[in-house]
Order: C-alpha cells, then structure tokens, then sequence
C-alpha cells in the first residue's frame, strides 16, 4: 500500500500549480484524504483535507487560492493551488486514512517539492 505524489515545481508569484496523490495496493477503503506541507524549519502543517463524501476543509491561510478534490474511483486526491505566494513553498505531503489488511491508519506520501519564486 502506498500513496504516490506528483506535480510540484517552480512556479512565478500568482502562478498555480496542481498536485495529485493516488493510492494503489490492496486497499479496503479510503476515509479522509488531505495536503500538508512543512516549510523549513518549519513544523508540518495541515493545508487542506477532504471527506470521503467530498467535504472539504482548508487552513486559514489558502482559503480562497486552494482547492481539494478527489476522485473515489481512482482512490486519488487533488490540490489546484492558485495565485500561489512565496510564502507557499515547501514540501507538499499526501495524507489517507485507509483500511488495508493490516487494519486502518493514517498513510503518507514521499512528499513533492513546491517552490514560489521569481
């Protein structure tokens, strides 16, 4: 079982970048899905978070630039990140709780790399 991150770069202030994170392995079912990153020297922080029935969260601080979606079918989340800030870069992580053979926990992906920069 593994989540596997995808779609970080370097982007331009007010630039938008989209990430994904699909899980594969023999995964019973899949609860919340959700993005965290973790500037340096920084602690890691909660982004945005999503139900299984599409009810989404975000931090104060993306509200409005962020959007997380998902796809059920393919047991993959999404982050449309717009009109992006420096303050933004950091390593974006995915986050599921799903229930596998080994029962249900929280799972994390390797972490994709998010720089804003002119």
């Amino acid at each position: 079982v593994q989540l596997q991150a995808s779609g970080g770069g370097l982007v331009q202030p007010g630039g938008s970048l989209r990430l994904s994170c699909a899980a594969s392995g023999s995964i019973f079912g899949i609860n919340v899905m959700g993005w965290y990153r973790q500037a340096p020297g920084k602690q890691r922080e909660l982004v945005a978070a999503i139900t299984r029935d599409g009810s989404p969260n975000y931090a104060d601080s993306v509200k409005g630039r962020f959007t997380i979606s998902r796809d059920n079918a393919k047991n993959t989340v999404y982050l449309q990140m717009n009109s992006l800030k420096p303050e933004d870069t950091a390593v974006y992580y995915c986050n599921a709780q799903m229930t596998t053979d080994w029962g249900t926990r929280g799972y994390w992906g390797q972490g994709t790399q998010v720089t804003v920069s002119s």
